[in-house]
């Protein structure tokens, strides 16, 4: 890291940088968007409490498992598909779960798997990148990325029983 920071102050140097005083703006500009950004980063981490702690997520996961069951994803990936959307932390929480019960090697733990890799943390991302370029309106954003989540929700199941079945 350090040859880094001495590659990028010497490359300022050389182009007549003014290298200090550049840092010194994109830090003031960084922290404008830190400020920007965090009503709706603290909006999601309440969220994803109050839904872990009520005990909402495991009633909603048991109310989908028939729907699941059909599509052919294990029921016990439910939770993971429901907060990989909204929480990166939380969905970690849920696939080290998994991964404790089921094992990493297991139908389930491989599908979770395929499944938090390939998913993307849609609301907050999209707090965080509309949100830092002050754009309020998401539009047909949200609707599309969760479509994209179901999507892969399904093919995940269905690659992993066609690979390791």
């Amino acid at each position: 890291m350090p040859v880094v920071v001495l590659c990028i102050v010497l490359f300022g140097f050389f182009r007549k940088v003014p290298v200090f005083d550049t840092f010194v703006s994109g830090a003031k500009e960084g922290l404008r968007s830190t400020v920007s950004i965090l009503p709706s980063l603290i909006g999601l981490i309440m969220a994803v409490t109050m839904l872990s702690a009520s005990g909402a997520l495991d009633l909603l996961s048991s109310f989908l498992a028939p729907a699941a069951r059909l599509i052919g994803l294990p029921k016990q990936v439910m939770p993971l598909a429901l907060i990989r959307p909204i929480s990166g932390s939380g969905s970690t929480a849920v696939l080290a779960q998994i991964y404790k019960d089921y094992g990493p090697d297991s139908l389930i733990g491989r599908v979770a798997s395929v499944m938090s890799g390939s998913t993307e943390t849609t609301f907050y991302a999209v707090a965080v990148y509309f949100g830092a370029v002050s754009i309020h309106k998401t539009r047909h954003t949200i609707p599309a990325a969760l479509t994209a989540d179901l999507t892969v929700c399904i093919v995940s199941a269905l690659t992993v029983r066609l690979l390791f079945s």
